[in-house]
C-alpha cells in the first residue's frame, strides 16, 4: 500500500503539470490505466527479495547477500567456533545440533569428529592456546583456550574451511560475545582470508546471529557490522573477489533486504568506490 500510494502520488504530480497540454488527460480508460500502474509498482515492490548484489569498484570485489544453504556454495567456507575450539556436541550441551558447527561436523566430515580434531590440532600449533582450564572446572570438551580472532584454516583446496573464534564459552558452557569480540574476530577472518583464499570467494553465514549470545542486536545490525568490517579491511587490501554473506530463510524476515541494497550501494558510492 505504501509503495502503490507513493507512485499515485508521484503520477497525480506529473499529471497535474502536463495535464492542461494533452487532452482527454482526465479520462476514465486513463484514470484507470494510471490506478493499474500504480498497483502494479506496489505489488512489484511488494514482492520478497532474496538476494542482494552489490560490485564495489575500489578495491574491484562483489558482495553478495542470499537465502540459502551455506554448505551448497562453490566457495571457500567460514564457521564460528567459541574461544575452546570445542568439537563434540555433549548432547547439545557444548554445539547446538542445528549450528553450522554441527552441521560442519557432519557434512564435510562426515561425523569424524577425530579428523575434525586433527586438523584444528594442526592449524592451531601456529597460535598457542592463552590459558588452559582444569578438567575439574570444565568437565566437558577442550581445555586450551585461544584468543578471540584466531582463525584456524581447515581442509584443502578448492574449498578451504577458515574456522574463526569469535566468541568465549564460560564453565557453565553457555557461549557468549560482545561487538568488541565478534569486531576482533572478523579482523582476524578478513587477514587469514587475506593470506589463505588467494582472492577466491568467500562463503558465510550471519555470524552471532545464533547461540553466541549477541541477541542485544537484530540480524539487520549484525549484517551491517559484518559488511562494513570486509568493506573497511577490503580498502586497506583486497580480502576477495566475491564475499557471499548466506541467510538461513527462516531467518530472513529479520532482515530488510532492500534497505539492505540501499546500504550496500551508499558503502560502494563513497569516495573510495
Amino acid at each position: 500500500m505504501r509503495d502503490t500510494m507513493v507512485a499515485f502520488g508521484g503520477l497525480s504530480a506529473v499529471s497535474q503539470v502536463v495535464g492542461p497540454f494533452v487532452p482527454h488527460s482526465a479520462s476514465g480508460a486513463v484514470v484507470g490505466l494510471s490506478v493499474g500502474a500504480c498497483l502494479g509498482w506496489g505489488l512489484l515492490r511488494s514482492r520478497p527479495v532474496t538476494r542482494v548484489r552489490q560490485v564495489f569498484r575500489r578495491p574491484d570485489m562483489t558482495v553478495v547477500v542470499e537465502a540459502g544453504d551455506v554448505f551448497d556454495q562453490p566457495a571457500h567456507l567460514v564457521v564460528g567456533f567459541c574461544d575452546t575450539f570445542d568439537t563434540l556436541s555433549a548432547g547439545g550441551r557444548l554445539i547446538n545440533a542445528g549450528s553450522v558447527q554441527a552441521q560442519l561436523l557432519d557434512r564435510r566430515y562426515g561425523g569424524d569428529v577425530r579428523r575434525l580434531d586433527a586438523e584444528l590440532a594442526a592449524a592451531l600449533a601456529v597460535a598457542g592456546p592463552v590459558a588452559r582450564e582444569e578438567r575439574a572446572d570444565k568437565p566437558l570438551g577442550k581445555l586450551d583456550r585461544y584468543p578471540v580472532g584466531t582463525v584456524a584454516v581447515l581442509g584443502t583446496r578448492p574449498r578451504l574451511v577458515f574456522g574463526v573464534a569469535y566468541s568465549r564459552i564460560g564453565n557453565d558452557y553457555v557461549a557468549a560475545s560482545g561487538v568488541e569480540d565478534l569486531w576482533r574476530g572478523l579482523g582476524g577472518l578478513w587477514d587469514a582470508l587475506r593470506t589463505h583464499a588467494q582472492l577466491e570467494a568467500v562463503a558465510m553465514p550471519l555470524v552471532g546471529s545464533g547461540l553466541a549470545r549477541l541477541g542485544h542486536l537484530d540480524r539487520d545490525s549484525l549484517l551491517r557490522l559484518v559488511l562494513m568490517s570486509f568493506v573497511a579491511r577490503s580498502r586497506e587490501g583486497t580480502i576477495c573477489r566475491e564475499l557471499r554473506v548466506i541467510i538461513r530463510p527462516e531467518e530472513l524476515d529479520g532482515v530488510d533486504m532492500r534497505e539492505l541494497a540501499a546500504f550496500l550501494n551508499a558503502l560502494a558510492s563513497g569516495p573510495e568506490r
